[in-house]
């Protein structure tokens, strides 16, 4: 393993994200600010507690998952889409590096500036609700794992993509929809029971109730399929990744 070439593409990125750390700390605070405001105050006064918990503090873990899984899917894919808009992919690929420093090093990247994010969402909501964490290591375990499964899957779609367009198509139409169906800011027991089978298919789904769970210990699914379905998504987007770079597919033409 190149630690050395790892750390070059990890750097690099990072240091792309904090020339915009301002922006990026206070989009999250505002936008999760204005969330609060909204469901929590709005909608809050009318739904006293869901499962034993107070609306507020519900809706955080939705919120964090929300803002974590956009961060990591655009993150990803900008940071493998621009070195193939300017041509510098080339250098890489003619580098003695091979696919899965690149992976690591622009996923590694993706996975902490979604992180960072998400640590900032839950910093945030604390000065509107009283949030505690029953479990600790089961939260920054399913964070940790959303965070570069969806890096990961960003990075695909970034080498997807032939235009900027394309590289908000599957996050604004399909994952934006499925995470806000997925019980984000709602329980899905409180679905009539047609809508809470058909709402099992959405796989968003496990990853919220699993990390509703590590909050407060309720979940609308168990908290075994939760992580197995998280890692085998990541396994899954390892899988693609490997197939990429082995067929050469979006990158070599």
């Amino acid at each position: 393993m190149n630690w050395k070439a790892i750390w070059a593409i990890y750097a690099s990125e990072m240091t792309r994200f904090f020339r915009t750390l301002a922006q990026s700390f206070l989009s999250p605070v505002l936008s999760t600010s204005l969330y609060f405001v909204v469901f929590g105050a709005a909608i809050g006064s009318r739904i006293d507690q869901v499962d034993g918990v107070s609306y507020a503090a519900f809706i955080v873990p939705g919120l964090v998952m929300l803002s974590v899984i956009t961060q990591s899917i655009t993150n990803g894919a900008f940071g493998i889409y621009f070195p193939k808009f300017v041509g510098t992919i080339y250098e890489l690929l003619s580098a003695p590096v091979n696919f899965l420093e690149v992976v690591v090093g622009f996923v590694g990247a993706a996975a902490t500036k979604a992180l960072f994010i998400g640590v900032v969402i839950l910093a945030t909501s604390t000065f509107f609700v009283d949030l505690t964490v029953q479990h600790p290591l089961a939260m920054v375990a399913f964070l940790v794992l959303t965070c570069l499964s969806f890096a990961l899957l960003g990075f695909i779609i970034g080498i997807w993509a032939e235009n900027f367009e394309q590289l908000q198509l599957v996050p604004l139409l399909i994952v934006t929809p499925l995470v806000f169906l997925g019980g984000s800011f709602y329980s899905i027991s409180m679905l009539p029971p047609f809508w809470q089978t058909v709402t099992l298919f959405n796989p968003v789904v496990y990853l919220i109730s699993g990390f509703r769970w590590a909050f407060f210990g309720v979940a609308d699914v168990p908290v075994g399929f939760s992580l197995l379905a998280i890692t085998g998504f990541a396994c899954i987007c390892l899988a693609a990744v490997w197939w990429i770079f082995r067929t050469g597919w979006r990158i070599r033409n």
